[in-house]
């Protein structure tokens, strides 16, 4: 019995070292990314409201009933695509009585130019007198006048009779109709729908005279066009498309104080709309170098913010302070030199000392 309690004391010592090999690092897996130094231009941060650059209500220009409506609310409509058809009975009829007296004024015309030139003739040979002469060109004269005010009423019967298709005057986004299909409509009917422009669009804001006398203190003296605008949505996600400013107002709003400045951005994909409330950075200066880190990096306590680099294998705090944000993530100001791994991934199990095995962030990496 004491032999084979021996032998298992030997197994087990034996045994010992290896099962400490086998023993899992305490170390934590975070995904980590370098901090860069990149060109930053400082910008200055204000609330627009996206404006698109045409919009147009669609009105009815003659009475009639409303006979069709050509398109789906909501779509994007070509210029010239038909939008509406009022019935077209009363203004074709129109336009035959139109061309009925003209034909007939035309008729008495080279009646009276025929009266016209007998009567010259009768008083070229003495045996007509002149005051029928004079009465035979004035008839002529009303004849001319005659003809001239029926062709002005045959091109507005025309005129009324092309109203009668009501076509879009611009390329753009159609709303809702406010009329459907057997009311009567008239120019008094008000908007039967709207369209407005999609592509691009304005963004108007307020500048406080303060800021734009800084901008003019700055030098920023510069054609308008070359200043660069980017755009940021209510929920914080930036705009792909880049903008610039395209009109500075030439006077102070009064009751504000500001500055109404304008700029126009490309909008392919639909994604601004008119009406829509958006932040618009303005580019201020030349573009300064400093360290930028992602957004997830940046964690905020009751001190401040802070990331964790790491430093000899272990998770270190860093105090920072923040700058301007932009599409490739947050300017430091204060706390990072550049080169430092901060840590991205796995920030939940992290704590100053904690040993951490650091790989390059599969998310922001696209893996």
């Amino acid at each position: 019995m004491r032999e084979v309690l021996c032998i298992a004391v030997i197994v087990l010592a034996l045994s010992t070292p290896v099962l400490a090999e086998q023993q899992p690092s305490t170390a934590v897996s975070v995904g980590v990314v370098k901090a860069e130094r990149k060109p930053i231009a400082k910008a200055g941060d204000f609330v627009g409201r996206v404006e698109a650059i045409s919009r147009v209500e669609i009105r009815a220009r003659i009475t009639g009933f409303l006979e069709a409506e050509l398109f789906k609310e909501g779509d994007l409509v070509k210029e010239g695509a038909p939008l509406y058809r009022i019935e077209k009975g009363l203004f074709q009829a129109q336009v035959q009585q139109a061309e009925g007296a003209l034909e007939r004024s035309k008729a008495a015309k080279t009646l009276s130019a025929l009266q016209l030139g007998r009567a010259e003739e009768l008083v070229e040979k003495q045996v007509g007198t002149v005051v029928a002469r004079d009465q035979a060109r004035a008839q002529d004269q009303q004849a001319d006048a005659a003809v001239l005010s029926d062709e002005a009423n045959l091109a507005t019967a025309k005129i009324n009779l092309g109203y009668t298709d009501i076509m879009a005057p611009i390329t753009g986004k159609v709303g809702r109709t406010n009329i459907t299909k057997g009311n009567v409509v008239s120019p008094q009917s008000g908007p039967l729908t709207i369209i407005v422009s999609q592509d691009p669009m304005y963004v108007s804001f307020p500048v406080s005279q303060r800021e734009f006398l800084r901008a003019q203190a700055a030098g920023r003296q510069v054609d308008i066009s070359q200043i660069k605008a980017r755009l940021r949505f209510a929920d914080g996600t930036a705009y792909r498309q880049e903008g610039t400013i395209n009109f500075v107002d030439v006077q102070v709003d009064r009751a504000t104080d500001t500055i109404l400045v304008r700029a126009t951005f490309p909008n392919p994909a639909g994604a601004l709309i008119d009406g829509q409330f958006v932040r618009i950075e303005i580019e201020r200066e030349k573009p300064e170098e400093k360290v930028v880190i992602p957004q997830a990096a940046l964690i905020t306590d009751q001190e401040g913010i802070y990331v964790f680099a790491v430093e000899d294998g272990k998770a270190a705090v860093k105090r920072v302070k923040p700058g301007n944000t932009s599409d490739t993530g947050v300017a430091i100001d204060q706390g990072l030199m550049g080169g430092e791994l901060v840590i991205v991934d796995g920030l939940m199990l992290v704590r100053p000392g904690t040993e951490v095995r650091a790989t390059p962030s599969r998310i922001l990496s696209g893996g």
